[in-house]
């Protein structure tokens, strides 16, 4: 017997009060003056405008989120997050497409959007802490806008590098970085990650700006891989699926689009079924951080 389709997928009213019960817990907020439950519905106009008694101005539940001023029906973006937040190793734009039967532009600006809903807010909280363990390893892939590799020549400079912390038993935070140096790592690191954290990494020169006393390493170049609970196999798995993702999935990623999809990634492993949460609690999450995070389409094309 087929599964009965939820009504949030198929009615527009009812993905609204969807969104509204996610974004608006305590009550309607009015994005313009931040006014909490001193709302009222309009009677008789647009569906889902809401009127602030304080400040006198007019709102709706997509105000000031990522699906602000679009022309696609809400229950298409509320199947359009499930769908990706559901597919470990992403959905492309042209499936996407033919899913929700629109034009692969506008799937491709949606999974932006949704990307970008996912990403973390910018005051959240920093991986790790006393008693906690974080995995750090730098990986690289496809190649920079404009930057071509010379015949016989090694290295990765003309590849794109990626920073990834992973906490073990908890969440990821990858980072795109210019050239992997160990300035641009320490910051990374520094920003990302809480004081007393035991960071574990492979021997690389980058990593010695690190605390000895909170630092363990294991050595690849010699064949050492695990040492006790000393390895790095956690963030390797965690390149594993991106890289499966990125190269199966989408197949290509500008530079300039790098972060968005490390977000898209970060966000479905930080919110694993392994940690309890099911398809359905994931795409409430990434609707809840839709919030603040405006996205229009030259935006979306530029960076």
């Amino acid at each position: 017997m087929p599964t009965k389709i939820p009504a949030r997928f198929t009615n527009e009213d009812a993905a609204r009060k969807h969104l509204e019960r996610l974004q608006w817990p305590d009550g309607p907020i009015c994005p313009h003056c931040g006014t909490i439950d001193r709302a009222s519905r309009i009677q008789g106009g647009r569906k889902g405008l809401w009127f602030c008694n304080a400040c006198r101005e007019q709102f709706t539940v997509t105000v000031g989120t990522v699906f602000e001023r679009s022309h696609v029906p809400l229950q298409t973006w509320l199947y359009a997050n499930h769908l990706i937040c559901s597919s470990k190793k992403g959905i492309s734009s042209h499936q996407l497409s033919r899913m929700l039967g629109v034009s692969y532009k506008t799937a491709w600006f949606m999974a932006h959007r949704i990307r970008e809903a996912m990403a973390p807010a910018k005051n959240a909280k920093p991986i790790g802490g006393e008693g906690k363990t974080v995995e750090a390893d730098e990986m690289y892939i496809g190649n920079k806008s404009g930057v071509k590799k010379h015949p016989g020549a090694g290295g990765y400079a003309h590849k794109m590098a990626i920073l990834s912390l992973v906490e073990r038993g908890g969440s990821v935070r990858s980072v795109p970085l210019d050239s992997a140096s160990r300035p641009e790592i320490r910051a990374a690191m520094d920003k990302t990650i809480r004081a007393k954290t035991r960071v574990i990494t492979e021997g690389a020169q980058m990593y010695r700006f690190l605390p000895a006393l909170q630092h363990e390493t294991v050595n690849h170049s010699v064949g050492e891989y695990v040492r006790g609970d000393v390895h790095t196999n956690t963030v390797e798995g965690v390149f594993s699926i991106f890289r499966r993702g990125m190269i199966g999935t989408y197949q290509h990623c500008g530079e300039q689009h790098l972060h968005r999809y490390l977000a898209e990634f970060d966000f479905r492993y930080s919110n694993r079924a392994k940690l309890g949460i099911d398809d359905a609690t994931r795409a409430d999450l990434a609707l809840m951080g839709a919030k603040g995070k405006r996205l229009t389409y030259r935006r979306t094309s530029e960076a």
